[in-house]
């Protein structure tokens, strides 16, 4: 272990606090006993004694401060983490490690902060603390940082940095834990090399719940410092510029996203309503009003009430005021580029989902929404690009990413590739009405044609009011030869349309 390790490692647990303040509180009580004594007339022995002691106790206390933790359910033990006891990267992981770093950007995932508070309710404040990490950290093209999405799906499990590096091909990884009582706060932070599971940087901070936005940007500018990167004056600034919102408001903005993004209606009408109470504390919350757009947005593509059609102006119309009030918030640009383009305002959408990604060059949610803004505007080879590109930042992606992919395979002529594509999509969601409607199309040109009748049947099965003509009226394609298409493969495979 390195001596900057070691040093890393005794900030992080807390031992050379305890040092100096144990040396500090022990010399001043040497000094003023000392001068009792002397007052009292007492023997020699008597300071003697009374200085062994402490000098004993200075060791006991760093061990203990190593060892053990306090906490608001008591003292607990901190676990073990000599990296004697780590197994150590060969000569070849070494070598690769750091080709891979002299070609690419230093890589990044940042977990999901362990809740020590006791409380689960507390488990959204906790996410909070390392999505807005993530935020800013998007922002800097000098890293390649994974999307949340999978970095979080570790959460709860325990792994080693290894194994989060091998599955997500990151050479870093940062982890932490929060404990909070009443208005304090306690972050610990660690950033581990994957390769070696050495510390690169650990730190603690115990502050005032007020003060969890500067602990944010210390964690922030400490990682940066740490992987050496050196940032322009502009880059800088635009750190510096995320907004500062009532720590209740995110915690109600993350539930809310989480509700909207099981795509559900029923999800939906609960993410507005919790959306809509951030914003009732933090009324320029941006990114909650972007998120109330989507529902909208959502709302209108899936064909949801009895006017569709004034979902989607309600959606492009929010998403505008959102990204009015924050112009640098790349989340609310993206969303506002997908408002554009189920509005068929194609340019528009294209300028907004460039200026996400000139904000935020990590936006997982930017890559695909450009993607699919390319798919729809014809452009196919470029949205299999940024497809790549964005399942690099997403290595565990969502399964509704499986389906975007097969439409550019199968708009590209690759049929088999979008059949194989579809099939894990379906594994993973067996009630996908449009991937099989896909998989029927694809299968008739392959000729397959007992396939895609199966496939079919099974549209029908999920969602008997199916209909091929809302498609073909709904979807913002620039020109129809894609869809077209589609229809032709429909057809082949003897589907009555």
């Amino acid at each position: 272990m390195s001596l900057r390790g070691v040093l890393a490692e005794l900030r992080h647990r807390g031992v050379l606090k305890v040092a100096t303040v144990y040396a500090a509180i022990g010399w001043i009580a040497l000094q003023v006993l000392s001068l009792l004594l002397q007052n009292f007339g007492a023997p020699d022995w008597v300071i003697k004694v009374t200085t062994t002691f402490v000098l004993i106790g200075f060791p006991v206390a760093c061990l203990m401060a190593w060892g053990f933790d306090i906490t608001p359910e008591g003292v607990r033990p901190v676990p073990l983490t000599f990296k004697g006891s780590t197994p150590q990267p060969t000569s070849a992981e070494l070598k690769s490690a750091a080709s891979i770093e002299a070609t690419f950007p230093p890589s990044i995932a940042v977990l999901a902060f362990n809740n020590l508070s006791g409380d689960p309710e507390q488990g959204y404040f906790s996410d909070g603390i390392a999505e807005d990490i993530i935020t800013d950290l998007s922002k800097l093209s000098e890293l390649c940082v994974i999307a949340r999405n999978s970095s979080f799906t570790y959460k709860g499990k325990v792994v080693d940095a290894k194994q989060v590096g091998r599955e997500l091909g990151v050479r870093y990884v940062l982890e932490g834990s929060v404990r909070k009582a009443g208005n304090r706060v306690r972050v610990t932070s660690q950033l581990i090399d994957t390769t070696t599971c050495a510390h690169v940087w650990a730190d603690r901070f115990d502050r005032d719940l007020k003060d969890i936005f500067v602990v944010q940007d210390e964690i922030t500018l400490e990682i940066i410092e740490a992987l050496r990167i050196k940032l322009s004056p502009e880059k800088q600034a635009r750190l510096a510029q995320r907004g500062r919102f009532d720590v209740e408001a995110c915690n109600l903005f993350l539930r809310g996203r989480e509700r909207a993004l099981l795509l559900t209606g029923a999800g939906n009408v609960e993410a507005r309503k919790l959306l809509e109470a951030a914003i009732a504390i933090s009324p320029e919350f941006s990114s909650a009003h972007a998120c109330i757009a989507f529902t909208h947005v959502d709302d209108y593509i899936m064909g949801r009430g009895e006017e569709p059609q004034q979902s989607l102006e309600a959606g492009l119309t929010i998403a505008q005021h959102a990204c009015a009030m924050d112009d640098d918030d790349a989340y609310a640009h993206a969303i506002h580029s997908l408002a554009l383009l189920w509005s068929r305002e194609h340019d528009k959408a294209l300028a907004e989902v460039r200026r996400c990604l000139v904000q935020a060059p990590n936006s997982a949610e930017g890559h695909l929404q450009l993607s699919n803004l390319q798919y729809y505007l014809g452009d196919i080879e470029g949205a299999l690009r940024t497809l790549d590109a964005y399942m690099q930042l997403d290595p565990l992606y969502p399964e509704i990413a499986l389906y975007f992919l097969a439409e550019a395979q199968a708009a590209a002529g690759r049929f088999d590739a979008a059949v194989a594509t579809l099939l894990r999509r379906l594994e993973r969601n067996p009630n996908s009405e449009t991937s099989y409607a896909l998989l029927a199309s694809c299968y008739g040109h392959l000729g397959k044609l007992a396939e895609g009748r199966a496939a079919w049947a099974e549209v029908l099965r999920i969602s008997p009011g199916f209909s091929l003509e809302r498609r073909r009226r709904v979807l913002p394609f620039r020109t129809p030869e894609i869809f077209e298409r589609r229809l032709e493969g429909l057809r082949m495979a003897g589907v009555p349309i």
